[in-house]
């Protein structure tokens, strides 16, 4: 039997406010990409303002479904598209709940027939709300892009940004600083509107890479006009070479996260669904596991660093997070242990994104979410504690 192709590098492109231009170099590194040689999808995960499908030259394409049920994602440029944009009409609004968006966003990765793809990039809302929060969970980010002006307000949020990253461990491949300079076509001059170098010196600061400035350029902007991308409309354009260094820079950045692979869903009862180990080695990330194991009822972690917990069901049952064991604002206790079972057991175990494990008990609770790093630290707080 035939290996299953790998699973493609998903890689979120993010802001942490509007305005910045992330839609456009997303739309931009996707065809530098696929000019390279990959095979290239996009999510347009900005469900409630779509404009990548715009920006792409596919505006008003309706995606067709497989005779197995899946969609069948649009095609510009040599890159594969999908977004909320192809599903409604051009000035629809999308008026949706939570729950909803979580859905269409299941939808689009799961549910699309994207054949064999090198990377999928993620065009995510500005912010860091519900989707950011639910791509993070759901799905084995590689990393993510912050795109942020010079501006020192962009700068700022760009910085909430990293750090959101950072808390659901998802890898920050590096900052691009959009809008960086403007050089006037009949003497050459640069004028630095939005101030010069702030991109750089967060990067800097936060110890991420910093992956480029992309000029203004008026082209940019007709250029997704017309529904074709700077990198094809006008190749030897500054602009354009800058699209092109950062798409290398992605293409060949290594696998950002490390440990067991992610999703998985491990069923204890039947064994199914347990992740593969790796090795752990002395520099591996403290946060990061490397195996899930059963010593005896008790769950054994391996952490990639070589550190070993085994830690009881139940003092996982009690240290269990959730608004209904824990109050929300002030974080006391809710969960009185005595109404805990001695004997209680776990029945499924299954992976939250890169930072975390949801867990099920024999008591029918199951919704909790252990971070690595409460999960790293229990043994010395909450277990003691009990």
């Amino acid at each position: 039997m035939a290996d299953a192709p790998a699973a493609p590098r998903m890689i979120a492109i993010s802001s942490g406010k509007g305005g910045v231009g992330k839609s456009t170099v997303t739309a931009n590194i996707a065809v530098a990409m696929a000019q390279s040689g990959l095979s290239v999808g996009v999510v347009d995960a900005d469900v409630y303002g779509p404009s990548i499908p715009g920006m792409l030259g596919i505006r008003g394409s309706k995606p067709a479904m497989t005779p197995e049920g899946k969609v069948i994602p649009a095609r510009a440029h040599g890159v594969a598209v999908i977004s909320m944009g192809m599903l409604t009409d051009d000035d629809a609004p999308a008026i949706l709940r939570g729950p909803m968006v979580t859905k269409y966003l299941q939808m689009f990765v799961r549910q699309v027939d994207w054949g064999p793809l090198d990377m999928l990039l993620l065009d995510l809302p500005p912010g860091t709300g519900d989707i950011q929060l639910t791509l993070a969970q759901a799905f084995p980010l590689a990393g993510a892009v912050v795109v942020s002006t010079p501006q020192d307000v962009s700068l700022k949020i760009a910085r909430r940004g990293l750090r959101m990253m950072e808390q659901v461990k998802v890898p920050i491949l590096g900052v691009v600083e959009n809008m960086s300079g403007f050089t006037c076509p009949s003497c050459g001059t640069v004028t630095h509107i939005f101030h010069d170098g702030g991109g750089e010196r967060i990067a800097e600061a936060l110890g991420v890479p910093f992956l480029g400035k992309i000029p203004l350029d008026p082209a940019v902007v007709d250029s997704g006009d017309a529904g074709q991308p700077l990198v094809q409309a006008a190749p030897d354009s500054p602009a354009a070479a800058a699209y092109g260094r950062i798409a290398r820079a992605l293409a060949a950045a290594g696998p950002g996260a490390t440990g067991i692979a992610t999703p998985f869903a491990w069923t204890l009862a039947d064994g199914r669904g347990r992740p593969a180990p790796v090795a752990p080695a002395p520099d591996g990330l403290p946060e990061s596991l490397a195996a899930l194991d059963l010593d005896g009822v008790n769950l054994r972690l391996t952490w990639a660093d070589g550190h070993v917990q085994t830690l009881a069901p139940r003092d996982l049952r009690i240290a269990c997070p959730c608004a209904k064991c824990r109050d929300e604002v002030t974080g006391a206790r809710l969960l009185d242990p005595a109404t805990v079972p001695l004997d209680l057991r776990l029945t499924r175990i299954w992976s939250v994104g890169n930072y975390a494990l949801g867990m099920a008990f024999t008591d029918g609770h199951d919704t909790g979410i252990h971070t690595f790093r409460a999960l790293r630290q229990l043994q010395d707080t909450e277990m003691e504690d009990v």
